[in-house]
């Protein structure tokens, strides 16, 4: 039974690219902030100096120790930004997060066995852009999905082989709901992302369709989409009924779901977990007020999912780490109460959660509901 490490969105650019030892241009195309160096004195005005240059393992903190500790088969992230030196951003987008190629020991550092693309940041310094970090990204053995230089490639998955366990393909796919624009699909032609027009029930049946013929027995499939609104726990419909589609078409084991800066609920269904929204994990929205306050964007989750390609979800294990000065440290008993009374309000799933000694909240026995 291979254990999944699932979570939203890091985002290695802007403030954080600028503790790294080799920081992008710091000029920014905000509407309020021209200089990504002011995340990070915001940041440091929240919590303390940073002493920069920080390593490479710096950003993941806490994080690193329970990697090693749980030992999980894949570790599947959703990556936010391009890895590029691009001088050119993409016209009128506004808000263009990148990363120095020279920093891609950040993301090596955690031993990522993949990182998803197909979300509303990877084209924002335009093709060059995207070319590049597929480049840097494939050098340093990482493995991607949703954005290629073709179709074929922004559509095919990230593999994992397991040897005799199987396999987990990894298919990402990024909704214009999230802020994809349309315009960066890739065609047989042209580079881009694999983008969904819609979340119609026809959609679903169409990629279901695609996945099953590459599927092979005991492989695990996961479909990781950036869709949805930054903020807010409600779902919508037409994610619930997409997510279920995909469950019911027996192609896909897990659905991977991401864009919300903040953890939204998650579903047992057909004993196949539907993640909603993994918010984010790593971002440098440190120090910033307001909404972000309300959500709690300071706290990230590791979703560490055991999970059997025949019988379902054996359980989750989910544990809560907080942003200080751009690191991820261990969070809180209040901490995880926090994230056990949002999860058990807005989820659907049996039993309960339990809190352990380390914080960690887990779901041991799941039942459909």
């Amino acid at each position: 039974m291979p254990t999944l490490f699932l979570t939203g969105d890091v985002m290695t650019g802007r403030g954080i690219d600028q503790v790294l030892p080799t920081p992008s241009d710091p000029q920014l195309y905000e509407s309020y902030v021209r200089d990504a160096r002011d995340y990070v004195q915001l940041a440091e005005r929240a919590h303390g100096r940073i002493d920069k240059p920080v390593g490479f393992d710096y950003v993941w903190g806490d994080a690193l120790a329970e990697l090693e500790r749980t030992a999980p088969d894949a570790r599947i992230v959703n990556l936010e930004t391009a890895v590029t030196t691009s001088p050119e951003p993409w016209p009128g987008k506004g808000i263009n997060y990148r990363m120095h190629p020279a920093n891609v020991g950040c993301l090596t550092a955690a031993r990522l066995d993949c990182c998803m693309l197909a979300n509303n940041h990877v084209l924002d310094w335009g093709y060059a852009g995207l070319a590049q970090t597929l480049a840097t990204l494939h050098a340093a053995g990482l493995r991607t999905a949703g954005a290629g230089a073709n179709e074929r490639e922004a559509t095919a998955p990230a593999v994992i082989d397991l040897g005799a366990r199987g396999r987990v393909l990894v298919f990402a796919v990024g909704s214009v709901t999230s802020g994809v624009p349309y315009e960066w699909a890739a065609t047989p032609g042209r580079a881009g992302v694999a983008v969904l027009a819609d979340l119609s029930a026809g959609t679903a049946q169409r990629l279901a369709a695609a996945i099953a013929l590459q599927r092979r027995p005991r492989d695990v499939v996961v479909v990781s989409v950036h869709w949805g609104s930054n903020w807010g726990y409600s779902v919508p419909d037409e994610q619930r009924a997409f997510a279920h589609a995909l469950i019911d078409s027996g192609a896909v084991d897990v659905v991977h779901g991401h864009s919300s800066h903040h953890a939204k609920g998650f579903e047992i269904y057909r004993r196949r977990p539907i993640f909603y929204g993994c918010g984010d994990f790593v971002n440098d929205y440190e120090g910033i007020g307001g909404i972000e306050q309300r959500y709690r964007s300071d706290l990230a989750l590791m979703y560490f999912v055991d999970l059997d390609a025949a019988a379902g979800v054996a359980s989750i294990r989910m544990v809560p780490l907080a942003m200080r000065r751009f690191s991820l440290h261990k969070g809180t008993r209040a901490d995880a109460q926090f994230m056990k009374t949002m999860l058990e309000r807005e989820g659907r799933f049996e039993p309960r959660l339990e809190i352990g000694a380390d914080n960690a909240l887990t779901l041991r026995v799941i039942t459909c509901c």
